[in-house]
């Protein structure tokens, strides 16, 4: 903000395509052209049905925007300028001011700033316009322009390579394809003498065992136009504050720069991740002071949190370590990935942000990857993260590509990569930046040159078949060290310290992406415990919304069932058919699946449940004890959608939860018991030296006749927590006991995890029933009288077990209270309609 007159232009605009000489009223600016042609009634909504295709044409012409705005007054003040800002245009822009062109963009990520105090100077109404041609159209000629680059793209088509827009517009594995444009951030007009253009807050964080931290800061401003004093003040929790000036201006100088002299605070009030301390943020006020010692020429606000952050790669048993440690404690990350909340990014209010971000604090969540082919989201988002202590893991936007080096690109990501760090580096939510999403799995797939340890010359990696590594390990470091070196830098995700980078999964060293479910193998999902590594950023099972999600987007009753043209259309996955069917063919017991789509539907819900709780509560077992890190994080992909769409998401597109949520809930809680059986593949005989190939002579009986079990308490609490560990054995048949319960007094240890029985062999020569039969594993852990935590396991395959009548009974209490009970074990129940 400046002292100066800001007019934000969102109000009055017009628009229409080339083809069209009308110009049609615009709703307002952000803006972008779906929306626009959907509010006047021109295409059919692209979220419903099969409608997407009938919109492809959209992205095929050229559209132009335009409003009209009055000279400022203020910007004939002697002395003065007046800017045009456009904070982002989508994406190959021509701006036009009074007829003459003021600007030429090519890139969604980067603000333009335009001086125009001359074009001003003797004209009272100002028509402003703006043309945006289609993306596609150019990324093909950019394409053959480079004849020196192979551009190799996944998921889409060639032509998103050399274009910097959001990758995702292109169609993803659970996105549709909608090539957008349009004004999709605010466009204003900025009056002023001087103008505060830069504020960065460098800090360290000095602890010692056993004294109180301390932080030493200093605060650079950077001022355009004449300033006789600058003022700084530091508002701390608390009421503490901090004054700085420095009155050594020129006043006449075009541009100044200040550092104010370093600074140091004994125990500052830290910023700590959600469950391990407080959200302490600082305001910071910075004002440019004219001449006369009170006239304030401009001002800016930032709220900074300060906290050490470190990416713990060390050494161990196991290979090398990935985890976060802030403020000196250990963090074990267990979150989600996320992708941009809607196809039509304008149409998102920061109240629907903040709804994300605190729903994924009421599911025990404490991190978040910003995923790198959606945006750099906006402000409302990390402020979001910041006041809830939810830890960002942020990607720059680059992902699955072998992207270009030509010297106009690497100019513009560079402007691009600049403006968004400075933009976010105050946010200390932002633990990490990371280069990519998967561009190093290329380097497997296509052979392409990737020697990590004996070639270290950037300058050699442009001229080899996979120069993005200069992007990666030269260009985007370096940027980050220069701009907030008190963030973490990692070169791509997955990627292991150039030892393991590409589709092979390697669990001893750096992030990985776990796609043997679904994706790849496509193993069974009781095999994740065996399937995680040192950090796993990214794994899922799909799943489909909620009912009414369904009928919202699929509106002819006729098409509402499994395998409908409509259903299959908003269902992105490869082989998504074969990969589901088989899933919940494996899992569960098909009745009536094609004429009942709210009851497969469920079975999906359920089947995701049980995937992805198993993944969070057996990896974050791994997170041990000091030293025994053997798995720092989870990240499920993903938690939102874009549109309605059946994928992996934990929430729908209308933030309804999945309950794949409260299975990630319960597992991620502070105090968190868990107990697993020993896993028999029902499927295939694994091959071996006798058996060469998978069959499927396995013996089922063995699900009843081997029974091994594992319990353990894993805790985000800093202090020891005494409590005891029951675990009950259940019937499914009866619901009686089939043997005597187990009770251990436990001690859980802080910060790790805690083994209470470790393959322990269920004896039936113990059990009060005559013959095996079925039953249901519960652990339950108390404290102090209360059970904080409970987890259940069932025999697997759900489908050899037989559900008679449960004896569920659910009664209203009233005051929006329900009971439910059950006479037998039941598994996946749903309710719906029991609240008014």
């Amino acid at each position: 903000m400046t002292q100066g007159a800001i007019q934000v232009l969102s109000s009055g605009w017009e628009f229409r395509c080339e083809t069209d000489e009308r110009w049609l009223p615009v709703s307002q600016v952000p803006s972008n052209v779906h929306t626009e042609l959907l509010n006047h009634g021109l295409i059919p909504d692209p979220f419903k049905d099969v409608n997407g295709l009938e919109v492809s044409w959209v992205a095929e012409r050229t559209w132009s925007y335009r409003t009209r705005f009055v000279t400022p007054s203020n910007g004939r003040v002697q002395g003065s300028k007046t800017d045009l800002v456009f904070e982002g245009l989508d994406t190959f822009a021509t701006a036009r001011l009074n007829g003459k062109v003021i600007l030429q963009a090519d890139n969604m990520f980067v603000e333009h700033r335009v001086d125009i105090s001359n074009l001003l100077a003797d004209v009272t109404e100002n028509t402003l316009e703006i043309t945006f041609e289609p993306a596609r159209d150019r990324g093909l000629e950019l394409v053959k322009a480079h004849p020196e680059h192979d551009f190799i793209v996944h998921q889409t088509e060639v032509s998103r390579g050399p274009v910097r827009k959001a990758q995702y517009h292109w169609g993803w594995d659970w996105g549709p394809i909608l090539l957008t444009c349009g004004p999709w951030k605010p466009v204003r007009l900025e009056c002023y003498v001087s103008r505060i253009e830069e504020i960065k807050v460098d800090y360290e964080i000095h602890k010692n065992r056993g004294v109180p931290p301390v932080l030493e800061a200093t605060i650079h401003a950077h001022v355009l136009g004449p300033v006789a004093e600058l003022k700084a003040d530091l508002q701390f929790p608390g009421g503490r504050v901090v004054t700085l000036r420095d009155r050594n201006a020129t006043p006449a100088a075009p541009s100044w720069r200040y550092s104010s002299t370093k600074f140091s605070i004994e125990d500052p009030d830290l910023w700590w991740p959600r469950g391990y301390g407080p959200q302490n943020l600082c305001d910071v006020r910075v004002r440019a002071i004219a001449s006369d010692g009170s006239t304030v020429l401009a001002e800016e606000h930032q709220k900074i949190g300060f906290r050490k952050a470190q990416l713990v790669q060390e050494k161990d048993q196991f290979g090398q370590s990935f985890y976060f440690r802030v403020n000196g404690v250990d963090i074990f990350s267990g979150g989600s990935c996320w992708i941009p909340a809607d196809s039509f990014l304008p149409q998102i209010p920061p109240k629907r942000y903040q709804d994300w971000i605190q729903l994924l604090a009421d599911g025990n969540q404490n991190m978040i990857r910003v995923w790198g082919g959606g945006i750099y989201e906006p402000e409302v988002f990390y402020a979001a993260c910041d006041e809830l202590g939810i830890l960002v893991w942020q990607d720059f936007m680059f992902a699955c590509a072998s992207y270009p080096t030509y010297p106009d690109y690497l100019t513009s990501i560079t402007t691009e990569a600049r403006q968004n760090i400075r933009r976010l580096r105050h946010h200390p939510s932002i633990i990490l930046w990371c280069g990519n999403n998967e561009d190093y799995q290329l380097v497997e797939r296509y052979h392409l040159e990737y020697n990590f340890t004996t070639d270290k010359d950037p300058q050699s990696w442009l001229k080899s078949t996979f120069p993005a590594r200069y992007i990666y390990e030269h260009l985007l470091p370096n940027l980050i060290h220069a701009e907030t070196p008190s963030t973490p830098y990692h070169p791509s995700s997955p990627w292991g310290n150039g030892t393991s980078t590409t589709l092979k999964v390697d669990p001893t060293v750096g992030d990985i992406h776990q796609w043997d479910l679904w994706n790849g193998e496509a193993r069974p999902w009781q095999a994740l415990p065996q399937m995680g590594g040192r950090f796993v950023s990214e794994f899922g099972m799909m799943g489909y919304p909620a009912e009414e999600t369904l009928h919202g987007f699929v509106t002819d009753p006729a098409e509402r069932h499994v395998g409908s043209r409509t259903m299959d259309f908003h269902n992105k996955a490869v082989v998504h058919e074969r990969r589901m069917l088989g899933y919940v063919g494996e899992n569960f017991r098909l009745q009536a699946w094609g004429r009942d789509l709210g009851a497969f539907a469920h079975l999906t819900q359920v089947m995701q449940a049980d995937a992805v709780g198993l993944g969070y509560k057996a990896w974050r077992r791994g997170w041990g004890g000091q030293g025994q890190r053997r798995c720092g994080g989870v990240l499920v992909w993903q938690l939102n959608d874009c549109w309605p769409v059946v994928s992996w998401a934990v929430v729908d597109y209308y933030l309804v939860r999945k309950p794949v949520f409260y299975a990630i809930k319960r597992a991620m809680a502070p105090l968190a018991v868990a107990v697993t059986r020993k896993f028999h593949d029902w499927t295939a005989r694994p091959a071996d030296e006798l058996w060469r190939r998978n069959t499927g002579h396995v013996d089922s009986r063995k699900m009843l006749t081997d029974i091994e079990l594992d319990v353990w308490v894993a805790s985000s609490k800093l202090e020891a927590a005494k409590g005891k560990v029951v675990v009950r054995f259940v019937s499914v048949r009866t619901g009686e006991e089939v043997r005597e319960r187990i009770e251990e007094e436990v001690e859980v240890q802080p910060n790790g995890c805690t083994e209470v029985l470790t393959g322990y062999k269920f004896d039936w020569a113990k059990a009060t029933v005559a013959e095996p039969e079925h039953f249901v594993i519960q652990a339950a852990l108390w404290v102090d009288g209360t059970q904080v935590s409970g987890d259940t396991s069932w025999p697997d395959p759900i489908k050899y077990l037989d559900f008679p009548d449960r004896g569920v009974t659910v009664k209203d209490r009233g005051q929006g209270l329900i009971e439910v009970s059950a006479e037998k074990p039941v598994k996946g129940l749903r309710m719906e309609g029991m609240m008014s």
